[in-house]
């Protein structure tokens, strides 16, 4: 097995929109930048992100757009909005966008330790 170069890529998130933020960020922790990419091996960079405070949303994103999630029992859905979200820690707005752009396998969880929110 060979050993892996991991360089690291720091990135200003200064009005930057999340989706085009998240898809540079999950194409670098993929590793599909680079010339040797393989699908099944995990060849990604290190990320690091930095003015996570000041990114932009367009339209109505901020009241409109909301995340959910569910316990599996009846009545167990529970809804957040964005805002809600950005205010209590906006770094977890771009690392769950990061996260649904990555394959569902084994490799996402190493390559999402590899996105340093700061």
């Amino acid at each position: 097995m060979t050993k892996v170069e991991r360089n690291i890529h720091k990135i200003d998130a200064t009005d930057k929109t999340v989706g085009r933020l998240a898809t540079n960020i999950a194409t670098i922790l993929r590793g599909k930048n680079k010339p040797e990419f393989q699908p099944h091996l995990d060849l990604g960079d290190i990320v690091e992100v930095y003015n996570i405070g000041s990114l932009k949303f367009t339209g109505k994103k901020l009241d409109q757009k909301k995340y959910f999630s569910y316990s599996g029992y009846l009545g167990g859905l529970k809804t957040k909005k964005i805002s809600e979200i950005l205010s209590d820690n906006p770094g977890d707005v771009l690392r769950r966008a990061v996260r649904e752009m990555l394959p569902d396998n084994k490799l996402r969880v190493a390559m999402l330790k590899r996105l340093i929110i700061k």
